[in-house]
């Protein structure tokens, strides 16, 4: 088996209502979704989503070569794209391309491919993600209700820019969950998308847990501040959590010598074979890995195969237009299906009759850094504006 090309897809996610963190928020709640599509000469092909930058230079890699060596194309594609530096979009390309690897490396096994990375227990354990900050209460509440509804125990919220408003947002969501914990308390996390510094981070976090029981707080400080973490972690009870916005391994390796993260996160986006490494290096210092993603199947699959997976994020409960997924909700669990491979198909006319969906990228959202994160006082409400802000913590 040989392969012999690619398609690049865009679709979108609809979710239906406003999605985003403190960085931005997506108003139409409308989001792009590249996907790369391998193809191989014995008409097997994989699909992995994630963006499509400079693919021509990282397909050149592993044209003509055998799919089933996954690992080892992984690595010609790094070295194939180390001067530049195999980071941010670049990276992501490389992910997408390494998981339509192992779809198609599992699809020619004929199986799916978490039995093929020797996972035992096809359900995996998942946490709530709304992407909430922009919902007003009615909102919010139906969102994690709708969670709720599939068993899940535990939630993420979106927040960082007021103390107050986010401990009255973490008891709603407690409150809605509660009903289907059966006699055990929910997990609560808080995701600030690297919004703050480090003594706010502590003074912030401090200040919700006088009345609550967090456990993590996530992206407190920027991803590379290894000291940042670090204090943040000694300051608070609750665990840290961050890692899904780091690419490569290296860029793990100082934070977890540092002890300075307790969750080790990964992004769907990165690849399989990012993620098993990362986990690897992780399970040798006794750290649980969690991964990241809005259609995260390829690190559902992976994450069967590993010791130490915690919880995998569950955003949205549809896939992106045009996507379909096997694998269903229940109980609290992803429980990922028969089909071989990857289980995810692309219906390319569906997808093509959605195009006037898709946004402009260079749209606003929360990819695009506010010019005052990181440079302001905690702000009132949602207004991320130097003149709104007050000292909350």
């Amino acid at each position: 088996m040989r392969i012999t090309g690619y398609r690049t897809i865009t679709t979108v996610h609809d979710w239906g209502r406003p999605v985003g963190d403190a960085n931005g928020v997506y108003a139409g709640g409308l989001v792009r979704v590249p996907i790369v599509v391998i193809e191989t000469d014995e008409g097997i092909t994989g699909v992995g989503l994630g963006p499509h930058v400079e693919i021509e230079n990282v397909f050149a890699a592993i044209e003509g070569e055998d799919p089933r060596s996954v690992t080892a194309l992984y690595d010609r594609m790094l070295r194939r794209t180390f001067k530049a530096g195999h980071a941010g979009a670049v990276f992501g390309t490389i992910g997408a391309i390494d998981t339509a690897l192992w779809d198609i490396k599992a699809q020619a096994a004929g199986e799916p491919l978490w039995r093929l990375l020797g996972g035992r227990d096809r359900r995996v354990p998942a946490y709530a993600s709304g992407l909430d900050i922009a919902l007003d209460d009615t909102e919010f509440v139906a969102v994690y209700q709708a969670y709720a509804d599939v068993g899940l125990r535990a939630a993420k919220i979106k927040g960082g820019l007021d103390v107050e408003h986010d401990g009255y947002r973490l008891g709603l969501v407690r409150d809605v969950l509660a009903k289907t914990c059966r006699g055990t308390r929910p997990s609560l996390m808080l995701d600030v998308n690297e919004t703050w510094t480090r003594k706010q981070a502590v003074r912030y976090v401090s200040e919700l847990e006088r009345t609550l029981d967090l456990t993590w707080i996530e992206e407190p400080v920027r991803r590379w501040d290894v000291e940042g973490h670090a204090a943040v972690g000694r300051g608070i009870r609750a665990s840290v959590a961050t890692g899904e916005n780091l690419t490569g391994l290296e860029q793990h390796r100082a934070l977890i010598a540092a002890g300075a993260v307790d969750i080790v996160q990964t992004a769907a986006v990165w690849g399989i074979t990012h993620f098993l490494r990362v986990a690897a290096l992780a399970h040798a210092h006794d750290l649980p890995v969690s991964p990241i993603g809005t259609t995260p199947a390829g690190l559902l699959h992976a994450a069967t195969s590993v010791p130490n997976h915690l919880v995998s994020e569950l955003q949205d409960l549809q896939p992106p237009v045009g996507v379909s997924v096997d694998l269903h909700v229940e109980d609290g669990a992803y429980v990922l299906g028969d089909s071989p491979g990857l289980g995810v198909r692309v219906d390319e006319d569906a997808i093509a009759l959605s195009s006037h969906l898709v946004p402009d990228p260079l749209a606003g959202g929360s990819h695009i850094r506010p010019e005052r994160a990181g440079h302001r006082l905690h702000s009132s409400g949602a207004d991320p504006e130097p003149e709104s802000a007050v000292l909350n913590a």
